[in-house]
């Protein structure tokens, strides 16, 4: 029986990940295999590479043929070289940094809520930021017109009341030129 060490594909359509295994050459790529001798997942940064180097030297030593994927992840590994007695046998694989305890991220989570603010910790929807925006709008301008002095309050009625006795003449030309304002938009209403 001839033997050949190969990738056994599993995992959905997009996300692959695969197990390096022994079968024999005549069997379908994903039948059952004779052993299983590592896991590859190429999705991640830095690539997954895990084999049993004791067991891939066994079956080499047999006569066990890889595939060309099979053995660009043995050279990265250093497992061929080794069996090759080449120089390198340390192989150019890298390792993902470690990470950090889960335990711990939620440890430090929770220290960072307990300094913010209670007010502060959810964002408002839009039209609550706008009532809270004038709600508080109408007290900043309240608060400059009691600074104003007593002379400059003076002068800001008298202006106020300038316009309101030439109110009634403006008004009374706009009631006289009303009619034919509206027989106009009412053609171009229609």
């Amino acid at each position: 029986m001839a033997a050949k060490i190969r990738l056994m594909r599993l995992g959905k359509i997009r996300t692959p990940h695969f197990r390096i295994i022994v079968s024999n050459s005549r069997s379908a790529r994903d039948s059952k295999a004779i052993e299983e001798i590592g896991r590859y997942t190429p999705n991640v940064e830095p690539s997954l590479i895990q084999i049993n180097s004791d067991r891939a030297q066994y079956w080499l030593g047999v006569g066990a043929q890889p595939s060309e994927a099979v053995t660009a992840l043995l050279k990265v590994t250093g497992d061929w070289q080794r069996f090759h007695g080449l120089p390198g046998s340390e192989g150019t694989l890298k390792v993902a940094p470690a990470k950090e305890s889960k335990r711990i991220a939620y440890e430090a989570a929770v220290k960072a809520a307990a300094n913010e603010p209670a007010d502060g910790a959810t964002t408002l929807k839009k039209k609550a930021q706008e009532k809270l925006a004038a709600k508080s709008a109408p007290a900043t301008e309240q608060a400059p017109a009691s600074v104003e002095s007593a002379d400059s309050a003076e002068v800001a009625s008298e202006e106020v009341a300038a316009p309101v006795e030439s109110a009634p003449e403006v008004s009374a030309e706009a009631s006289t030129d009303a009619p034919s304002e509206a027989s106009t938009d009412t053609p171009a209403s229609e």
